[in-house]
């Protein structure tokens, strides 16, 4: 029987004269994407042999995240290189089955059990820029906020402070990052790729397979035995568990764990130096450790989410027909839902470039219905978003009323990549107010 044809209009589609003119600049893809939007909150792109279509319509991201995700399915993952089958890429039933083994230890009374390993990540970054402000040695504060949230994924996980050695060879996670590409395609050569790359996932990999010998051998660390331990005792009761997943997961960890929180706090203190005034609201908004003082830390880490969202870019793809805004969608078509260019839409947000935190001032659980998706929206949603929120709260409780960092210069450009974020170091000499 003939599958009837998807209701609606056509999605309206950037013209291809502009494409071309962006294909011999050096624009980044978000400049495509920002005339795109200007067609409206569903519009179309031809990036390859068809359209992509562009979401940025709050009831629109809603019903691709939110209300459809059957019907707008992920099908990989442009980090696959790095992160393997990890619920990060994982589809279908093997995603549900990873996904479920996890979901605990990222909600409620998981999130407690880390607490105590957030606490003391975030005291060791207050010590380190204690000393570098009785010394005035420099730093940079990008490496400092990367340090601190692979420090408390590293703990979290393991059990163990994160060590010296350790932070170097994971420095290839951002290595292999930065050489992924920026959108999904079908015409990415994997093998070269994993061919470019293979020096820096080789590091990664043997520090997976030395964390999870140790796990197996019952080898806590000085905090107590980690999430690994629920993947290594996952292996022993579950065929699926296999050595190669326990590492993709342990990698998905470590990746999803540390680097999009770092970027977050690396832009929090890059506008909070062009705001300082900002720093001084949330400090006053009432005493150390009040519910008042840790609403106003939150709402610092929200604004700044809104600006630079975690995950700027979400592709997903249509397995059927649908009709999505009035917009005809045919299977087999790209989609690119936008938290970046929703969370600057004038229509949405008033005067969208400026930092206001008073925006979070109250808190928001309903995710603004769809105008507010820093963590994605849906099943599919960051699985540690209330971690990371957590571990951001916990460090500005430390770092806040006690240090300010000077900055020496800072960043010009930005690279939209896997994560939207500054390019470059960050040096500064930490002064104390």
């Amino acid at each position: 029987m003939a599958t009837a044809a998807p209701q609606g209009v056509p999605v309206p589609l950037l013209d291809p004269a502009a494409v071309e003119r962006w294909r011999t600049s050096s624009g980044a893809v978000v400049d495509l994407l920002t005339q795109a939007r200007e067609l409206g909150g569903v519009s179309a792109v031809r990036l390859g042999p068809r359209p992509t279509v562009l979401v940025t319509d709050p009831g629109a991201v809603r019903h691709v995240l939110a209300l459809h995700p059957d019907r707008y399915v992920k099908r990989s993952h442009r980090a696959r290189v790095l992160v393997g089958d990890g619920v990060l890429s994982a589809t279908g039933e093997p995603w549900k089955r990873q996904r479920r083994l996890l979901q605990a230890q990222f909600t409620g009374g998981g999130i407690r059990r880390y607490e105590q390993r957030i606490a003391a990540a975030a005291r060791r970054t207050a010590d380190r820029w204690a000393a570098a402000a009785r010394t005035g040695a420099p730093t940079d504060v990008r490496e400092d906020m990367r340090f601190f949230a692979l420090d408390t994924i590293w703990r979290s996980l393991t059990g163990h402070p994160l060590d010296e050695t350790t932070n170097r060879e994971l420095a290839a996670v951002e290595a292999v990052g930065a050489a992924l590409p920026t959108t999904p395609s079908a015409s990415t050569d994997l093998d070269a790729l994993r061919a470019t790359v293979a020096a820096d996932l080789a590091r990664i990999d043997a520090v997976a397979e030395h964390a999870i010998a140790a796990a197996r051998r019952g080898e806590a660390g000085p905090e107590g035995p980690g999430l690994l331990r629920v993947l290594v005792d996952a292996g022993e009761t579950r065929p699926e568990y296999t050595d190669r997943l326990i590492r993709d997961e342990l990698v998905t960890l470590l990746t999803a764990g540390h680097e999009t929180t770092a970027t977050t706090l690396a832009w929090l203190y890059l506008l909070l130096d062009r705001h300082p005034e900002a720093r001084r609201r949330a400090l006053d908004a009432g005493p150390a450790d009040s519910p008042e003082r840790e609403n106003a830390l939150r709402a610092l880490a929200s604004e700044t989410l809104r600006l630079y969202p975690s995950a700027w870019l979400l592709p997903r793809h249509a397995a059927e027909d649908d009709t999505l805004a009035g917009y005809r969608v045919e299977a087999g078509t790209d989609i690119f839902v936008c938290p970046y260019l929703t969370h600057r839409d004038p229509a949405l947000w008033p005067d969208p470039e400026r930092f206001d935190p008073s925006r979070f001032a109250v808190p928001d659980r309903s995710s603004r219905h769809g105008a507010y998706f820093p963590f994605g929206l849906g099943a599919r949603a960051c699985l540690g978003a209330q971690f990371a929120m957590r571990e951001m709260v916990e460090l500005l409780k430390h770092l806040l009323p006690a240090f300010v960092p000077a900055f020496r210069a800072t960043p010009t450009s930005t690279v939209f990549g896997i994560t939207v974020r500054p390019e470059g170091p960050m040096p500064a000499t930490i002064t104390t107010p």
